[in-house]
């Protein structure tokens, strides 16, 4: 059967950098008291000419120049984003008018922080099914657009950019194909624990109730998808989480299993940057030669919903 595979990679981040020093400066906190509870030093934050199709523009230029292809050479474009600024067209339809590519299917999908890998396995469905051969995956998401930057709680989480990721068939997958089996799944009880809601819309989350649900919940999440990708946890080069919170990420690391792995941190320089976060995190450590092409990642998307999606995939 075709499989698929991640060839390249790229990512984009705002010009415009905001440290704790500056937030306390606009709101009632400290450089201690954020990097002790959310472990973020700085994030970037667009501007108003900097819309989140040009953002997911930008990352996925990257990526295709990786790759050695052409934006024509796609015929599938899926954005991952929760802060479209309009309802139509879509984000991945934007997107592709400002690549100028021929005539590709584009879809958004919201599944907000997990929304990257919910189209990353999308995508690798869509291969395999025969529907697409080669595919421009995008997490992309302005926060500071529906951040309130008078609440100090959730102010200093957020931030913007975009990640993206070439995906292409793999006839000779075999039984290791490139991208994994996914595993995914919700909580709709909990639904309302991290939520975008109003007018305008404004980010808000029960941070507690995520904290707990995040750290007991996603290490067995990590274990199964390794299994179903017929490795051990002990194998994994890196671990790829949602960059939402630096002490969730090392409770998570801790327990999967994997000492060897190099776990990505990227939410200390770039804070939450929602569908972003696991290709923006993804990119940084493989433009830096941190990890060899081929080796297998953990990626686990998860948030609001809540929601979550993990697969792991070769290295590219």
């Amino acid at each position: 059967m075709t499989g698929s595979r991640v060839v390249a990679l790229g990512h984009y981040q705002p010009a415009k950098v905001l440290t704790n020093q500056d937030l306390a400066g606009m709101v009632d906190t400290s450089d201690e008291w954020i990097t002790s509870r959310v472990g973020i030093r700085t994030r970037h934050v667009g501007g108003p000419d900097e819309p989140v199709d040009e953002m997911a523009a930008h990352a996925a230029a990257k990526a295709l120049a990786a790759a050695g292809m052409q934006a024509s050479d796609i015929d599938l474009v899926l954005v991952a984003t929760s802060t479209a600024e309009h309802r139509s067209p879509s984000m991945s339809a934007r997107v592709a008018a400002r690549l100028g590519m021929r005539s590709p299917a584009v879809m958004d999908i919201n599944v907000v922080c997990s929304g990257f890998t919910h189209a990353l396995a999308t995508a690798d469905h869509t291969i395999r099914a025969g529907a697409a051969t080669r595919a421009l995956v995008i997490g992309a998401d302005k926060m500071g657009d529906i951040v309130d930057w008078t609440d100090r709680s959730t102010c200093v989480l957020m931030g913007d950019g975009a990640g993206a990721a070439v995906v292409t068939a793999d006839p000779g997958a075999g039984d290791r194909p490139g991208i994994g089996p996914v595993l995914w799944g919700s909580v709709p009880e909990m639904g309302n624990a991290v939520r975008i809601e109003g007018t305008p819309p404004r980010f808000a989350q029960e941070g507690q109730a995520v904290y707990r649900w995040a750290t007991t919940q996603l290490p067995p999440i990590a274990r199964t998808v390794c299994e179903r990708a017929g490795i051990g946890p002990e194998d994994l080069a890196a671990v790829v989480l949602h960059q939402a919170n630096l002490r969730i990420i090392e409770a998570v690391a801790g327990q999967i299993g994997a000492p060897q792995a190099i776990v990505a941190r990227d939410v200390v320089d770039s804070g939450n940057t929602s569908a972003a976060s696991v290709p923006l995190a993804l990119s940084k450590l493989v433009e830096r030669g941190e990890v060899p092409s081929g080796a297998p990642v953990l990626l686990l998307g998860f948030g609001a919903g809540l929601s979550y999606a993990a697969q792991v995939v070769g290295c590219p």
